[in-house]
């Protein structure tokens, strides 16, 4: 069980890239609060020129007909899952309904070219409730790189978040590459515990800001140790580790190791079947350790910290198997030219 966390990325979180490239009207409140990783705030005291503000996106009253709409490029393509239409904080004015469609342009399209795009449903037109997270499943398996949010007719959305499982374009994973990064595919499977931070911080892009923006557990009182079980994007063999700790200075674990399995070969359940990728080693507080490793084919990835603690990042380098990514990349080609997204 992953405790104390969403289960699933944010596929159109600013955090992993993402980008709210359009809007059709942003008077009140602007467009790229809807992306922003953090939870939304209100202060009854704040107002602007134009009225109150709120942190989120809110278009003006509309006198006539049509709706808004706001185009994200997702920062990372994949699988839809969930869709979440926060309206947190939006009474009087929330968006009385609101759908979501969702493209796939590959490269770096332009708004213009967004705007005229062929858009698929996977949210149908549904009514919101005010200051609430309206939550809708999808079933739809595809792979999408944009999706497009239509309000109806206006108001204000404080947040949207798509969550899904990240489906890496395979032309981009040769060479040396870190095969826990969520925008490779990576993805948390199993964690001990998640008290103050989500194991998923771990495997995001770029480093750290603070302590907030990494794993970090609670205050150990009994026996045992935390850990996080990790999925690869693509099965491979490591070639570097890097354990950051960077910003955990009091609450740094005091040791780590890494353990890995070939899941093509064994079952995860098997704990006979789970080979040292890296013994378990002293790690120093507010320092990224780099490691050199050699390993076999793997699949999935198992951080243990002795006892607990906080890691900001987790990087493990290394090569795609070259049979799999040939294989991911000639079904990536296929898709293109039967033009399925």
């Amino acid at each position: 069980m992953i405790m104390g966390m969403e289960r699933l990325p944010d596929l159109a979180s600013r955090a992993l890239g993402g980008s709210v490239v359009y809007a059709s009207d942003e008077l009140f409140a602007e467009r790229e609060n809807l992306i922003r990783p953090e939870p939304p705030v209100f202060d009854a005291s704040t107002f602007g020129h134009k009225g109150k503000v709120y942190d989120g996106w809110e278009t003006r009253r509309r006198r006539g007909p049509g709706h808004d709409v706001a185009i994200v490029r997702l920062g990372a393509p994949g699988v839809i899952r969930t869709v979440v239409i926060d309206t947190a904080y939006f009474t009087g004015n929330y968006a009385p309904e609101a759908s979501l469609e969702a493209c796939v342009m590959n490269g770096h399209p332009a708004v213009a070219d967004l705007v005229a795009a062929a858009w698929e449903p996977v949210v149908p037109r549904s009514v919101l409730a005010g200051d609430t997270a309206n939550r809708f499943e999808v079933t739809e398996p595809r792979r999408w790189t944009h999706v497009r949010l239509a309000i109806y007719p206006d108001g204000g959305v404080a947040r949207l978040r798509v969550l899904g499982d990240v489906v890496p374009d395979p032309r981009f994973l040769a060479g040396t590459i870190d095969l826990a990064a969520l925008e490779n595919g990576g993805s948390v499977l199993d964690c001990s515990d998640a008290f103050y931070g989500s194991p998923m911080n771990m495997i995001m892009p770029g480093r750290a800001r603070d302590m907030g923006e990494g794993w970090e557990n609670a205050r150990r009182r009994g026996p045992g140790n935390d850990y996080v079980t990790l999925r690869l994007g693509a099965t491979g063999r490591l070639r570097e580790v890097e354990i950051d700790t960077s910003y955990y200075v009091g609450n740094a674990p005091g040791e780590a190791a890494l353990t890995g399995i070939d899941s093509r070969a064994a079952t995860l359940g098997d704990p006979h079947a789970w080979v040292p990728v890296l013994e378990r080693t002293r790690l120093q507080p507010d320092t990224r350790h780099r490691i050199r490793v050699d390993t076999g084919p793997i699949t999935h990835v198992r951080l243990d910290v002795y006892p607990d603690g906080g890691v900001a990042r987790l990087r493990l380098l290394g090569e795609v198997d070259p049979d799999e990514l040939a294989a991911l990349v000639e079904a990536a080609d296929a898709a293109e030219r039967d033009g399925a997204p």
